[in-house]
């Protein structure tokens, strides 16, 4: 860990009504990297260092309510639009900060996990200022106007299913308290089940908390220290607060039922992740219904013996799929603006 705390930049950005903390390495081309659930900005430490090195402005925020940006108590605050409005005034920021304001208002942007949600949100809100997206884990979720998603999940998977364990603010945080922060994130974090992930009432993660649980070799006991020491400070429920606005995002996206993300994309996933094994999930992702709804999808990447934290298994990977994909968008903008730039022949 404390390689990757001197090679990388941290600040503070007052945005949106509250601070949020950045982590940031390189100069060049913006490249947004968004966290999922239950990480921070570090979830990212192998390619922000990578991406910096190629030439690119790596940021990684702590969303709102994870590690050491601001957390509201209150689910309503953790919508799509709250997040959304973040990021956009997180980019403002840094271009400021690096005194290109007003020139650069496009970036790339890579998610995973709810960072991906949130990345698939600001395509289709902002894509004036997407360049470019590479999402992992979690495809896009086109809004069901018939049913709201918690109700979908509680008849598909039943009130044991985590994300329906999460609804109820204060109760599952208490559960977690007597497993210990540690123990919860080391669970999390190693779970490879590719089938869905129950939390029964008092049963925590079904298995002995007196056991120890073996790390996998791209997880080092330094990593979940730093995790532990950011929800230890925290606690958790600024991020469970993500699952309790999924029924309020629900509501408040009733105008782009149907809507398309409209930005060059590509798609990676792990086919041990939960995710991916999903009832119906490979057949929406490879059989033309992603595609529908995400008409400039280049190429889905399914690595085969990865799981959901696929960019932290597969660091160097990931970083190749990334950069590749980019440079491939950026000589197809180049190529764009040359062809327009060129005279018209007078007869």
């Amino acid at each position: 860990m404390e390689q990757f705390e001197k090679e990388i930049s941290h600040r503070t950005v007052a945005v949106n009504g509250i601070k949020v903390h950045i982590a940031e390495k390189g100069k060049g081309p913006v490249v947004l990297l968004l966290h999922g659930f239950p990480q921070t900005w570090y979830a990212w430490r192998h390619q922000i260092i990578a991406l910096a090195d190629l030439g690119y402005h790596a940021v990684a925020p702590d969303l709102r309510g994870f590690g050491d940006s601001d957390a509201p108590t209150s689910p309503s605050k953790y919508t799509s639009l709250h997040v959304v409005g973040d990021l956009l005034e997180i980019l403002d920021a840094v271009a400021a900060a690096a005194g290109d304001k007003g020139k650069e208002k496009q970036v790339y942007v890579v998610g995973h996990d709810w960072g991906a949600i949130a990345a698939w949100y600001l395509c289709l809100y902002r894509p004036d200022r997407v360049k470019a997206l590479v999402n992992m884990s979690v495809a896009f979720n086109p809004r069901n106007p018939t049913v709201r998603p918690i109700d979908s999940l509680r008849r598909l998977y039943g009130e044991d299913y985590y994300v329906c364990r999460f609804q109820e603010p204060g109760m599952i945080e208490a559960e977690f308290a007597k497993i210990g922060t540690k123990r919860v994130l080391e669970n999390f974090l190693t779970y490879r089940d590719p089938g869905p992930l129950y939390l029964k009432k008092g049963e925590g993660f079904g298995h002995p908390t007196d056991v120890p649980i073996t790390l996998p070799s791209w997880l080092s006991s330094k990593d979940v220290d730093h995790y532990s020491s950011k929800f230890e400070k925290t606690g958790f429920t600024g991020s469970l607060n993500y699952y309790r606005a999924i029924d309020l995002n629900w509501e408040l996206t009733a105008p782009w039922t149907g809507a398309q993300i409209n930005v060059p994309v590509k798609f990676i996933i792990g086919n041990q992740d939960l995710t991916y094994n999903m009832p119906g999930a490979k057949d929406f992702i490879h059989k033309g219904t992603l595609k529908k709804y995400v008409p400039l999808l280049d190429d889905v990447v399914v690595m085969d013996g990865a799981a959901h934290f696929i960019h932290e298994e597969r660091p160097q990977e990931v970083t190749q799929l990334i950069h590749g994909f980019f440079q491939k968008i950026q000589v197809s903008r180049s190529s764009t603006q040359l062809t327009a730039r060129k005279p018209c022949c007078i007869m």
